[in-house]
């Protein structure tokens, strides 16, 4: 079975042929959707796609493009938490592309929905797109266990020397010393010892960041773009982290993979996705699906 851990069936691209696209789902072999909410007008139609499909899960959060509506969508978010068919906050995150808010505006309104995660124990779907040092940074403070692994402004991880020190109140605390000198005070995160942290989604950043938030304990979401041609970056990051942190997801309407790129997307192409990531690591298209399945079962507590 194929657990798509991040769709946007509420889309108005699904707008004409909704309830046809869902009900071929579970015949091709897709056990589990969560769709995602990204705008307050997605909320409440993630909210009742959930309801209404017994294997259809909803994530609510806002895009960071959206965020303007956050005030007015705080207590719908807060109150959808407590329904069990919804399991994370998401997307949230920071988006530096378009810029459609400045990045002060972005990086309050991500730690804000952040909280309310941790508030409600429940893991994260994260958008970053061209934010690839304040996101880890963000994340980091948050959900770190104390060993910072900073990065730079190119985003390259920050090997840190740790220094301790003795202040004036008779505290023993340590400092991390980058190469270019900076220094930084650490602790634990508030969400560190959290057991389901949440999805790097739509994964596009390097290897090397990504042992950074799988040690953390964060999945990366693998979706259609592991089946382009110049994914090369990506293909690394597959070939390079354990099973254990990989889950599928769609994006769709968006992201169709290859031989489908421009059409709109939906579930029933992951198949291709879990062909390619079974062709980069070596192994088969069943281990691919069992595994990435777990993964996502545990992480949104449905096992």
């Amino acid at each position: 079975m194929i657990f798509d851990t991040h769709a946007h069936y509420d889309d108005h691209a699904f707008d004409k042929d909704r309830e046809a696209v869902i009900a071929s789902l579970k015949p091709a072999g897709i056990g589990h959707v969560v769709d995602v909410g990204a705008s307050k007008e997605s909320l409440p139609r993630v909210k009742a796609l959930a309801d209404t499909y017994d294997f259809f899960f909803g994530a609510l959060g806002l895009h960071p493009d959206e965020i303007g509506d956050l005030p007015a969508c705080r207590t719908f978010i807060e109150d959808g938490l407590h329904d069990p068919k919804i399991v994370a906050v998401g997307e949230i995150g920071l988006d530096y592309h378009w810029l459609v808010h400045s990045k002060e505006e972005q990086i309050a309104a991500f730690r804000e929905q952040i909280e309310i995660a941790i508030a409600n124990e429940k893991p994260i779907i994260v958008h970053s797109r061209s934010a690839a040092a304040d996101t880890m940074d963000i994340i980091q403070e948050y959900y770190g266990d104390g060993t910072w692994a900073g990065l730079s402004a190119d985003g390259r991880a920050i090997v840190p020397v740790t220094k301790t020190i003795h202040t004036g109140d008779g505290e023993t605390k340590r400092v991390l010393t980058n190469a270019a000198g900076g220094k930084k005070f650490i602790s634990p995160g508030i969400g560190h010892a959290m057991k389901n942290k949440g999805i790097i989604h739509c994964y596009a950043y390097s290897a090397e960041q990504a042992k950074i938030y799988t040690k953390m304990g964060f999945l990366l979401g693998i979706g259609g773009v592991s089946t382009f041609g110049n994914s090369r970056k990506l293909k690394k990051v597959i070939q390079q982290v354990p099973l254990d942190f990989l889950v599928l997801e769609t994006d769709c309407p968006y992201l169709a993979p290859e031989p489908h790129r421009g059409e709109r997307n939906s579930s029933l192409y992951l198949p291709l996705v879990v062909k390619a990531i079974a062709e980069i690591k070596g192994m088969t298209e069943r281990e691919v699906e069992d595994a990435t399945w777990n993964n996502a079962m545990k992480l949104f507590q449905l096992s």
